[in-house]
């Protein structure tokens, strides 16, 4: 194997090969900092032009594209709390407020290596450990994903915020949204009240961009005529380079990227898990965790870290068994089939050159974020945050709208991102975390999905969501959240006494 690949080191240095990386790369940016857009449409796009192209450079697009729009989100999400991709949820807990404090370039540029070095763990991981790895995903059943689903949400829901009982409560508000339309399992509707529109359940990226987007839009607008942002915010100091920034962090994109590569082999779990994870660690052990949420650059250095690790190790299970790990991961698999190459364990033995050249591929591009990201971000969206706020905020309102309008061409989206941007007003007005709303639409279906696939295996036995090792060490995670956080409210309340 490692034979293999190092003779397809050559293939990916082709200089078609290169020039793909490098425009998809730049593609990915462009696309994750947009809202509304997404690589997995641009993928699906861009991948009936490629037919007549080599795989190796139809690949390479694909690499670049899926690398850079996961840095791209956390551009919108740093400048203006608007997540670019699902997976940059965790990048605003302290990426925007970084930006207010005039700290905007730090934030970038913070974002832009913690990015980099997540993609070229992640890509390493592919090389070295695909074959091991890809038997651990296997090892995970209904009951398992239960409880990563469960303890996802609920860790999310405890540690952001300073108030625990409106982080649950807020939970349980997006997995009551995530469960409007048919049911997966029984195919029955709920809570569609006779709409056809509510059938297919809300689209991700309406809530995440109404929830997210229109209110600092309307905090934008009450602050009139005056510049929302100062020019001085997007400076980086000398204090900050690239040498300060891996002695500041390796101890968090190690971590990071360890968690990012476990959650990538899982299918269906996702970047934004793995960002929301690796956050969540971050801040447990941080020793300032009340920080977080702040404007504390490791937040964001831990969440860049953490969905960009998933990226590689998300094509473990589909180019070892076959098994998409994800929609991007599943479009790569029919990539390999349009040029006539058939997934699964035999490709590593009739195709190692293509296999071996697309792993070198992503760990290229993963590097090219260190080249081409911060260029991006600073020198052409940042500039866009410098006009007062008169221009920005229909700047901004019509972008939305027309990334909103181009996923479903249908108008009525629009309204609905504007009544979930008006509750993540009121919510932000009643200091309510935003996060885990989106959490419980993202992992709320997939904790009762697989708990009802457990039931109906087991016959409605419990005890198998108590059996399984997996499943036990999961549960202990959970369990050491829940009694942290008692601890940590048990101690306070003991100061509070003694004050």
């Amino acid at each position: 194997m490692f034979e293999s690949l190092l003779n397809a080191l050559p293939v990916a240095l082709q200089l078609g090969s290169l020039v793909s990386l490098v425009v998809g790369t730049l593609i990915g940016i462009l696309i994750g900092a947009l809202p509304g857009l997404n690589p997995v449409m641009a993928i699906a796009l861009m991948l009936p032009l490629t037919y007549g192209f080599d795989p190796i450079i139809a690949l390479g697009l694909v690499a670049g594209i899926y690398n850079g729009s996961m840095y791209g989100g956390s551009i919108p999400a740093i400048l203006l709390n608007i997540p670019g991709t699902p997976a940059a949820i965790a990048t605003t807990f302290d990426g925007y407020p970084m930006t207010r404090k005039g700290q905007g370039g730090l934030a970038l540029k913070t974002a832009c290596w913690s990015s980099a070095i997540g993609g070229i763990v992640s890509a390493l991981a592919l090389m070295m450990l695909a074959p091991m790895l890809a038997k651990v995903t296997l090892a995970f059943g209904p009951s398992e994903y239960f409880w990563v689903a469960l303890f996802g949400l609920v860790s999310i829901a405890v540690l952001v915020g300073k108030d625990i009982s409106k982080g649950m409560l807020s939970a349980l508000l997006g997995v009551i949204i995530g469960l409007v339309g048919v049911d997966a399992i029984s195919g029955a509707e709920r809570y569609t009240f006779g709409t056809l529109y509510l059938v297919g359940g809300f689209e991700l990226l309406i809530v995440l961009i109404g929830l997210y987007a229109v209110p600092p839009v309307l905090e934008m607008a009450e602050k009139r005529n005056e510049s929302y942002f100062n020019a001085d915010s997007f400076r980086v100091t000398a204090g900050d380079g690239s040498l300060g920034l891996v002695r500041r962090y390796w101890r968090t994109w190690t971590r990071s990227s360890v968690i990012g590569v476990c959650v990538g082999i899982l299918p269906g779990a996702g970047g934004n898990l793995a960002a929301l994870l690796s956050y969540n660690e971050a801040k447990r052990r941080a020793p300032d965790p009340e920080t977080f949420g702040t404007g504390n650059p490791v937040g964001v250095a831990a969440a860049e870290s953490g969905n960009s690790a998933d990226n590689a190790s998300a094509m473990i299970p589909s180019l070892t068994l076959g098994i998409p790990g994800n929609l991007i991961a599943a479009l790569v698999l029919g990539a390999l089939m349009i040029h006539g190459l058939q997934p699964g364990p035999q490709l590593f033995t009739r195709s190692p050159d293509v296999v071996f050249g697309f792993m070198w591929q992503l760990l290229l591009t993963a590097m090219l974020l260190l080249l081409l990201g911060g260029m991006v971000a600073t020198r052409l969206f940042a500039q866009i945050l410098r006009m007062p706020t008169a221009l920005l905020v229909p700047t901004t309102l019509v972008l939305m709208a027309i990334g909103i309008y181009t996923v479903n061409g249908n108008v009525t989206d629009l309204y609905v991102m504007l009544a979930f941007g008006l509750v993540g007003y009121l919510l932000n007005r009643l200091a309510f975390p935003l996060a885990p709303v989106v959490l419980g639409v993202l992992l709320g279906p997939m904790a009762e999905q697989n708990l009802r696939l457990s039931m109906l295996i087991s016959q409605n036995d419990w005890t198998v969501l108590f059996t399984r090792p997996i499943s036990l060490g999961i549960i202990a995670l959970l369990a050491a959240v829940l009694l942290s956080q008692l601890w940590k409210a048990l101690r306070q309340r003991r100061r509070l006494s003694e004050a």
